[in-house]
Formats: structure tokens, C-alpha cells, sequence
């Protein structure tokens, strides 16, 4: 029998269309839903909707958006995940229990019923298997009250489906990473208009893996330095300084910004085209910021064997292009043995 009272939940909203189809399928039911979306620094640009857009689909989708911006808290989940890492530093299960354990405060705040998220069932190997998805629940103590419309109907009753607040036989029994159905089913709603599915955050990108990884080895890793993460090719000099070298026109103008305030040296040819390379240090030394001037040279339009001026920080330096074995040890790369020391819990839990 469906409960005569209108319900009232809270979901986890990214703006993918997973999150899209699990919103559409409450809210059909005649449950007022508030949209609970986080602002991570480690989305990827362009994959996921912007503020704009997100206000734009809470409308369509008839739900009162609430947007949130992590603070710092959130990186200790970087620093030490309880449930280890899923895929090169992305600490997945982690991650989604940071964001269900705010969306349980959320729900006895407002007194709403229950949670809900657009998980499917073994869409991700080692954060959506049943083993991660129960222990999501108990681990936010949101027992009974975590609904995954996508895959109810191959996941134990909860208790919004057990008491009539919404009824189970109009959910799905979604599975595997195959998203043909979710497709179609919102072609069946009328949804057109949504992010292209597949793809993880930068965390799952080997590239970004290994600077955020050198960031924490070298205790750096601020919501600041995330933004200088995102941008050019990153160097780790003997001494522990840091280089950070821009790859186009739109990342050297980037670096030269979020540079600003801090204690940079920003290095740029004068005679020829070229990167702008930063230069972070404890103790810079006229030696090291010859060094830097060297790889900034390097990216630069120098012929071989040409001597480049560089300015940095206010001073030009005269120096010949450095070769790419005097450099090759700092460029930071990800290292595969640190990726299997750092399997995933859940992973391990499941063998």
C-alpha cells in the first residue's frame, strides 16, 4: 500500500545521466527532492555541466537544487583513503562516502526520508560491486534508507520501498558498464540534452595521478596547489624544488595567474617564443634558477645549440638549451609499482 504522506529526499546530484535518470525516477513518484551536488576539485573540464547548466536541468527535472563547494577536508581523503584507491589516486569509495555521510546531515536537517544516487550496479568495477555498495550504507549509517533507483530491483528492499514511499516496481534492475538502456530510457523521458557518459575524475588520469602523488610526498597538496596541477609539465628538481613548464599560450597565461601572491619566480624567453615555466623553492640558488632557465629554454622555439636570454623574475639569464637527459629523472611520471602497493581494500576484501 503507498503511503498517503509526500516524501521527501535528498540525491546525489553530478549532472551525469545517471544522476539525471535516478532524479527523474523519484520525482515522477511525487517525491520532493533536493539535488545535493559538490563542487570537487578534481572534475574534469567540460565533462560534467556547469553551475549554469546544473540549475538549468534541476528545473527541468522539477527538484530545488543545493550546490557545495569541498573544503579542505575533503583532501585528507587523498592523503588516506580508508578504502584504499580504485584506479591510479582516485579514492572512489571514499570519496562517495564524503559525499554521502554530507548528504545524510543534509537529510536529518531538512527531516527528508531517505537518500538516493544514480549508481548502477557494477558500472565500476571496485566502488559499485554489492560488497562497496552495502558497505557504503553501513559505513554513513544510512541503513535502509539508500536507494539506488538505476539497480533497486537487484538490491535489497530499503525502507522507503518497504513502507510505500515510492514504489519498487517502477525502478530498474540496471547492471555492468553498458549504458545502451539508460539511453534509452531517457529518450523515453525526453531527455536529450545531457554529458556524455564513461570517464572518471583527473584522480584516474595517470598524468595528474602522479603530480597530486609528488604533491603529497612533498607536502603540498592544498586546494591551491590542485588548480597549478592541472596545468603544464611538472618537474621535481634535486633539492625538492618545483618547475612547472606551460605547454601553450592558454596554459602560460593560466600559470602566470595563479602564480600571482606566491613565492614564484616566473621565467619567459625575451627573444623568442616560448613557456612560461615557474620556479618554487625553499632556498632558490643562482645555480638552480640558471637550471630552470635551461628547461624553459628547452620549450621554447631556441634552435639547438642557440643561446637563449630568459628573464626571471625581473633578471635575464643568457644560457644554452638544457638536454633532455640532464632533466629526464625530475619530470614527474607515474610510477607503477607505488600503484600496486596501493591496491584497493574493497578490492582485496572481495579475492
Amino acid at each position: 500500500m503507498i503511503s498517503s504522506r509526500k516524501a521527501k529526499a535528498i540525491g546525489l546530484f553530478s549532472g551525469s545521466l545517471d544522476s539525471i535518470l535516478a532524479t527523474k525516477l523519484i520525482t515522477e513518484q511525487g517525491v520532493n527532492v533536493v539535488a545535493l551536488h559538490f563542487q570537487v576539485p578534481f572534475a574534469v573540464p567540460g565533462r560534467f555541466p556547469d553551475s549554469e547548466q546544473l540549475q538549468s536541468l534541476a528545473e527541468l527535472l522539477g527538484v530545488s537544487l543545493v550546490s557545495v563547494e569541498v573544503g579542505a577536508e575533503y583532501l585528507d581523503i587523498i592523503r588516506a583513503p580508508q578504502f584504499g584507491y580504485t584506479r591510479y589516486l582516485a579514492p572512489c569509495v571514499d570519496c562517495r562516502a564524503y559525499m554521502l555521510k554530507k548528504a545524510k546531515e543534509l537529510m536529518e536537517e531538512i527531516k527528508a526520508d531517505f537518500v538516493f544516487t544514480g549508481e548502477v550496479l557494477g558500472q565500476q568495477p571496485f566502488s559499485q560491486n554489492k560488497r562497496s555498495l552495502k558497505l557504503l550504507e553501513k559505513s554513513t549509517g544510512l541503513n535502509g534508507r539508500l536507494l539506488r533507483p538505476l539497480s533497486a530491483k537487484i538490491l535489497d528492499p530499503t525502507i522507503p520501498e518497504l513502507s510505500g514511499l515510492v514504489r519498487r516496481e517502477r525502478f530498474f534492475d540496471f547492471h555492468g558498464q553498458k549504458r545502451r538502456r539508460q539511453i534509452r530510457l531517457a529518450r523515453e523521458f525526453g531527455i536529450v540534452d545531457y554529458p556524455i557518459p564513461g570517464g572518471g575524475c583527473l584522480l584516474t588520469d595517470s598524468n595528474f595521478a602522479a603530480r597530486c602523488r609528488d604533491a603529497l610526498e612533498h607536502n603540498e597538496l592544498t586546494l591551491e596547489e590542485v588548480k597549478l596541477l592541472r596545468y603544464g609539465r611538472h618537474f621535481r628538481l634535486p633539492s625538492g624544488a618545483k618547475v612547472i613548464v606551460g605547454r601553450n599560450e592558454k596554459e602560460n597565461e593560466t600559470l602566470e595567474r595563479l602564480a600571482a601572491g606566491q613565492d614564484v619566480v616566473v621565467c619567459k624567453p625575451v627573444d623568442v617564443m616560448g613557456p612560461v615555466a615557474l620556479y618554487r623553492a625553499k632556498r632558490k640558488t643562482k645555480k638552480e634558477t640558471e637550471l630552470v632557465a635551461r628547461i624553459c629554454a628547452r620549450y621554447s622555439d631556441a634552435a639547438d645549440g642557440q643561446t637563449v636570454k630568459i628573464n626571471c623574475g625581473g633578471r635575464e639569464i643568457a644560457v644554452a638549451v638544457v638536454k633532455d637527459d640532464e632533466v629526464a629523472n625530475g619530470r614527474i611520471v607515474w610510477d607503477r609499482d607505488w600503484s600496486r602497493e596501493k591496491e584497493p581494500m574493497v578490492d582485496k576484501e572481495n579475492k
